[in-house]
Order: structure tokens, then C-alpha cells, then sequence
């Protein structure tokens, strides 16, 4: 798959045209390209940040080392806000109000603001790097006017009882984990968007409360998780003021969705 994305990358095509011309040779130009492109993923350096392209809910994303590269696994994020915000008894499309907390690419404020067209969608981070390469997504899929970006700490600035969902893929691996992570995602990837502290749980327990306080009664939590934290995170969420708290498994049967609504008086 590296290989593919790299030959797709030096020849500047779309898989499709690389399936079609099989008999298709490299120019001498594009052998250099191509072994320069190799010689880079040879050393560790993820294949998405030499083509500067990662896939995610079907739109094509821009990424640079100042953002985590998008995962499949996240999707399961979106499919969450989405069957919530379809759900009976929950605000109609146009009152929601969502915010993408530590966008980084802006991968899930892209994707709702997609698939919820009339929604007001808010995306925060500390990183202007990664705010910038956020934007920059959102203007190439003609989202700019839907998505307002901020460059804040988690909530930090949002009203009180004034959001519908907070969604979030936050750093949740712990730094007594690392030798256990891949060496191109500790090498290459932003740290501050992987690791949380030393149990994983730092940024989560942190962005619980600030969530309570920002969401409307009903309003809903919803954030990814590892396997690892689980178990804490399970508890973390009934010392508030939360119900229907549940964590949902991805596709390899992993605890990946943390979901927490809260309480409606």
C-alpha cells in the first residue's frame, strides 16, 4: 500500500489510472522522485506525510507533520454524531451546534459539517500549524463558511449551555505506553496529539467537565478512545452529571467511541 501511494504520489494520478496503465514506465525524472520518496519512508517518515494526502470519510485530505494523520478507526466518531443527531427526540439539523475539539487536519468538523450541511460546526486547537492545515481543508472542500476555526485550549471561550455536541479525538495514550506505539507515530506525528500525560487520561479528564458546562441539557459527548483507558474512562464519566453512558467498539471488537449525554432536567 506505501508503494502504491508513492507511485500514485511521483506520477501525480489517481489509483484508478495506475490499475489502467500497467505497461506505464518512469521517466528518468520521476525514478528520482520516486527513489527520493522511498529513501524517505526507508527512514521511518509516514507515507502520508512525504505525499502530503491522507483519505478520510471519503474527502481527500491535506496533512503535514503538524497534524496526526487521519484514521479509519475515527470514522466510527462521525458515525456516532451522526445516528445521535439523527435520533428521535434529539434537536433538529438546523439547531445543532458542534464543536470538533483538537481538530488537528480538521478531519471530523470536515466530515459532519459534510454530512450536516446546516449545522453550525466550531473546531478548536492549541496548534496554529494544525489550524492552518485545517483551514486550508476546509477551503479546498468549500467549507469555510460552515466550520469557524479557534485557536483556544479544549472549550476555553465557549458559553455555557450553548453546544449540542462536543466531539473530539484527543491524545488518550499514555506515556508509560510508548514503547508499545508504533516508532513512525512516536518519531513523526505531533506528540502533543498522541501522548496525554503518564496514564493517557490527562486531556479527557480535563475536557469531561469543560464539556458539561458548555453542552445544552441533552446535549452530547463524544470522543475516541483506546482499549487501554477504557475501563478508567467508564469511570470517569459517572463522577458528573451524565447518562446513557456508553463505549463502542470498532470493527476489530476494540473500545474506540466514548458517549455520554447529559443530563436533561
Amino acid at each position: 500500500m506505501n508503494a502504491e501511494l508513492l507511485i500514485m504520489f511521483t506520477l501525480d494520478c489517481d489509483r484508478a489510472y495506475l490499475y489502467a496503465h500497467p505497461e506505464r514506465k518512469l521517466t528518468s525524472d520521476e525514478t528520482r522522485r520516486y527513489d527520493e520518496a522511498l529513501t524517505r519512508r526507508a527512514t521511518g517518515v509516514p507515507a502520508q506525510y512525504i505525499t502530503g494526502h491522507q483519505e478520510f470519510w471519503g474527502l481527500d485530505f491535506i496533512v503535514s507533520p503538524a497534524v496526526l494523520i487521519p484514521r479509519p478507526e475515527t470514522e466510527h466518531v462521525v458515525e456516532a454524531v451522526l445516528e445521535l443527531a439523527d435520533g428521535r427526540g434529539r434537536p433538529s439539523l438546523h439547531e445543532l451546534r458542534i464543536v470538533d475539539v483538537g481538530t488537528g487536519s480538521g478531519a471530523i468538523a470536515l466530515a459532519l459539517a459534510e454530512e450536516l450541511p446546516t449545522a453550525q460546526v466550531h473546531a478548536t486547537d492549541i496548534s496554529p500549524e494544525a489550524l492552518e492545515v485545517a483551514r486550508a481543508n476546509a477551503a479546498r472542500h468549500d467549507l469555510t463558511s460552515q466550520i469557524e476555526f479557534h485557536l483556544v485550549d479544549l472549550l476555553s471561550g465557549f458559553s455555557a449551555a450553548s453546544l449540542d455536541f462536543v466531539v473530539s479525538n484527543p491524545p488518550y495514550v499514555g506515556e508509560s505506553e510508548e514503547d508499545s506505539v508504533q516508532l513512525e507515530v512516536r518519531k513523526f506525528e505531533p506528540r502533543n496529539a498522541v501522548f496525554a500525560g503518564p496514564t493517557g487520561v490527562e486531556v479527557i479528564e480535563r475536557l469531561i467537565p469543560q464539556a458539561l458546562e458548555a453542552l445544552r441539557p441533552g446535549g452530547w459527548l463524544v470522543f475516541e478512545i483506546s482499549g487501554t483507558i477504557a475501563v478508567r474512562v467508564r469511570s470517569l464519566l459517572p463522577r458528573w452529571d451524565w447518562d446513557e453512558v456508553a463505549i463502542r467498539n470498532d470493527l476489530q471488537g476494540i473500545a474506540r467511541v466514548a458517549m455520554a449525554r447529559k443530563i436533561n432536567p
